[in-house]
């Protein structure tokens, strides 16, 4: 009996440890898309500002909807993941 609890207990750990690894790598990822944003953001690009993005401004309220500076970021992450896997291949 008490070899079953110790198994279950070092896969419980195993799970745990990678699962902590999985939540590092994330947060290096965020910080590192963070700040390209930042660096991306003083080199005067007109992300946000593009013919397509879509402002309304009311009395109260205000509504972004940045459709062209979306579909622009999607085709080049596109482009460089596609790239990349086809380097690993």
């Amino acid at each position: 009996m008490c070899s079953y609890a110790f198994a279950i207990s070092a896969e419980y750990t195993q799970r745990m440890m990678e699962l902590g690894r999985l939540l590092v790598i994330f947060g290096v990822a965020l910080v590192v898309i963070g700040g390209i944003v930042m660096l991306l953001g003083r080199t005067g690009l007109p992300l946000g500002r593009l013919p397509g993005d879509f402002l309304y401004r009311g009395k109260n309220s205000t509504f972004y909807f940045p459709l062209a500076s979306s579909v622009l970021i999607s085709v080049v992450l596109s482009v460089i993941l596609f790239l990349i896997g086809r380097m690993k291949r």
